[in-house]
């Protein structure tokens, strides 16, 4: 069998410990290329993986061998690095948030048409067990008619986590363009669009930057949201919860209550109107603490769809979508005002 050929962009904590560590557990692909703009870095990484170092992207893009690339670089770069990718014939996955604009966005899915290549955006929370149980049991009537939610993200910070520490560029405007919000709050838009199998119209936020003295993007935000159905809710997304992550969604529906990793061992609690209370564990969701990952199953989502030729569940415009609720995040506290999608 002919192996799909992958370089990764970007060697930071997020190809450290999902990208090369998933592409080199699935069986049909091979690593081929790695690049940063840290030599050290990417010759380590060369070294694990048996790969060509890189520390250029674009002399990367040149290698007509590589089928496909994630881009796992900082924020604002991955519009042009993907853009730069489609044009080159690679099938890209890229981390989130997609983009730092909408304009960015649709150039990077306007790309993909032209290229007739694959655009995918690596948003894991889809991919947790209890997550497609809740959207199921959703679909199906069993919670009738959806009121409200609650969901929220949080942990101590990507000092904890970034292979840079407290140097991070996630701290630096111009390179992170927005902070938890960006790191956290987009995972949970798109989690809440897919749970709820709605788009939001409209978004009021307060962003505040509260607990990281050394920077200029936001580290705690709350945002209330609404769908189209008039559901409404709230979202946090912070970077303040310094003792435990949370990564908690709860939906609030007619007839059920549903608890979407609330709980240490069961994933999924069904609180019944009758009474009843139904547990299941279905496995624990990613986890940013280092030597707690499992396996995010965007990987292979992404490999499985360009050998099949099928289109990814997080398409190019399904990211822009998850995006725009945060831009109108934004964009609301900016004006103090209500914004709609």
């Amino acid at each position: 069998m002919t192996k799909l050929k992958i370089g990764v962009i970007g060697c930071g904590s997020i190809a450290k410990f999902r990208h090369l560590r998933e592409y080199a557990n699935n069986g049909q692909v091979e690593i081929i290329a790695v690049c940063d703009i840290v030599e050290d870095r990417v010759n380590e990484f060369a070294k694990e993986y048996e790969a060509t170092a890189y520390t250029s992207y674009e002399e990367l893009l040149t290698n007509q061998d590589i089928d496909a690339v994630s881009v796992c670089t900082p924020n604002y770069l991955h519009a042009p690095v993907s853009i730069a990718a489609l044009k080159a014939g690679k099938h890209v996955l890229c981390e989130k948030p997609m983009a730092t604009s909408r304009a960015d966005g649709e150039a990077m899915i306007a790309a993909a048409k032209e290229a007739n290549k694959k655009l995918m955006i690596a948003h894991n929370q889809r991919f947790v067990p209890s997550h497609q149980k809740a959207r199921q049991l959703i679909e199906n009537g069993e919670v009738g008619k959806i009121y409200s939610f609650r969901t929220a993200f949080g942990h101590g910070g990507p000092e904890g986590w970034s292979v840079d520490g407290a140097d991070s560029w996630f701290f630096r405007k111009e390179e992170a363009f927005i902070g938890a919000m960006g790191d956290l709050g987009v995972h949970k838009t798109d989690l809440l669009r897919y749970i709820l199998g709605e788009d939001f119209v409209e978004v009021g936020a307060f962003v505040e930057t509260s607990a990281k003295a050394k920077t200029d993007v936001d580290d705690t935000a709350v945002c209330i949201l609404k769908s189209e159905s008039g559901i409404i809710g709230t979202l946090a997304a912070s970077w303040s919860y310094v003792a435990k992550e949370d990564n908690s969604t709860i939906i609030y529906g007619e007839k059920a209550i549903l608890r979407l990793e609330d709980d240490p061992t069961a994933s999924l609690i069904i609180q019944y109107k009758t009474g009843e209370v139904v547990k299941y564990e279905l496995g624990g969701i990613q986890s940013n603490e280092i030597g707690g990952q499992t396996s995010s199953k965007v990987i292979d989502h992404f490999v499985s769809c360009i050998l099949e030729d099928t289109e990814p569940a997080i398409s190019g415009e399904e990211g822009l979508k998850s995006l725009q609720v945060v831009l109108s995040a934004l964009e609301s506290s900016e004006t103090k005002k209500i914004t709609s999608l």
